[in-house]
């Protein structure tokens, strides 16, 4: 099944992808296998985001229970479709090693890595291990860094490259200056990146296809990013507002009554800049009404847990489950757009229409 007019995003040589469009892993507990089977199914890549999903269980009582979760949803995934599935996982996760050894054992399709830089990446899968290896970049400067580590250290090349551009939701890799600095924008970030790769390329002998990401939200901007020669897009607020998604009706209710003016850039407990629907909380974060809070989770490794006015996992775990008075919803900066709740299958045919009709 293929959606658009476009060549399948080939990963790593041999993975093929029909409909060129990743869904973008979304934490605490936004995608999981709900959302990302019902992505694989309509010939995308479904994508499980693995930040603390072991915390979500009833029960839990705290990261040990990481990796059982993790497997479990890649088994439920798997049980529900024959499409391509991968994990995202965040570097700066503090069981990192972990979830990337246990991903690879379950038989994950991808892993992509962000929040920091992967650089031991594939030394945890082992050699000839079929799991792709994609990097969540920001710059064309870091395509450089991983690929020349991966090369000296592991005799390895990227099987792809994600570059993230900053109108993403979520954990940024800019600096607040940045965000809204032309220079950084997607459409200037996606040409250099692929002139990064392209001695890749010649290296390794095959195709590495570069994912556009961040802001991507039409049929128009995937026909967009297409021409400006990425392979394929990836999007991930645009998935939020599905019947699969895996976030409860409130968490989803927020984006439906997002304005333009109530999404802006937070500084996160892990130190980073991220883009976020301002809620009542956010609001008493800001006012300094939020004290820190004894954290025994250690989740984050960048998260200066005496400084933090709060626990960036328990606020987003509470996001997850509806609860929008103790936490906050990540999102995109079109995600003001979203105006209904509607089946995956529904959202890639819309998509298609508008990439049709898109000039």
């Amino acid at each position: 099944m293929a959606y658009f007019e476009h060549e399948p995003l080939v990963i790593g040589g041999n993975l093929v992808v029909p409909t060129p469009v990743v869904q973008g892993g979304m934490g605490v507990g936004i995608s999981l296998s709900g959302l990302a089977s019902a992505v694989a199914d309509e010939g995308g890549l479904g994508v499980i985001s693995a930040a603390v999903v072991g915390m979500l269980q009833k029960g839990s009582d705290g990261a040990r229970d990481n990796i059982a979760a993790l497997k479990q949803e890649i088994r439920r995934a798997r049980a529900k479709t024959k499409g391509v599935l991968g994990v995202n996982i965040m570097v700066a996760l503090s069981d990192f090693s972990e979830m990337v050894k246990a991903s690879v054992e379950e038989g994950i399709d991808v892993i992509f890595a962000g929040a920091g830089l992967p650089l031991n990446l594939p030394g945890l899968v082992g050699k000839g291990c079929k799991t792709k290896l994609v990097p969540i970049v920001s710059s064309a400067r870091a395509v450089k860094t991983i690929s020349k580590w991966w090369q000296e250290k592991y005799q390895y090349i990227p099987d792809a490259i994600v570059v993230e551009g900053p109108m993403a939701g979520g954990h940024l890799g800019f600096k607040r200056e940045q965000i809204d600095n032309p220079e950084y924008q997607l459409e200037k970030l996606v040409p250099q990146i692929i002139e990064a790769v392209r001695p890749l390329e010649e290296q390794a002998g095959r195709k590495i296809p570069v994912i556009a990401a961040g802001g991507i939200f039409t049929g128009s901007d995937i026909k967009r990013f297409f021409r400006l020669g990425a392979d394929a897009v990836q999007m991930a607020t645009r998935f939020v507002a599905t019947d699969e998604c895996d976030a409860d009706i409130e968490f989803k209710n927020a984006y439906i009554a997002c304005k333009k003016e109530d999404i802006g850039i937070i500084q996160s407990p892990v130190g980073m800049p991220g883009r976020a629907i301002v809620n009542s909380f956010i609001h008493d974060v800001e006012q300094g009404n939020k004290h820190p809070a004894n954290c025994p989770f250690h989740c984050i490794t960048t998260c200066k847990q005496n400084e933090s006015p709060y626990c960036i996992s328990v606020a987003l775990i509470n996001a997850c489950k509806g609860r929008m008075n103790g936490g906050f919803a990540f999102i995109g900066a079109n995600g003001y757009k979203v105006n209904e709740i509607v089946p995956v299958k529904k959202l890639f045919e819309t998509l298609a229409e508008e990439y049709q009709h898109a000039e």
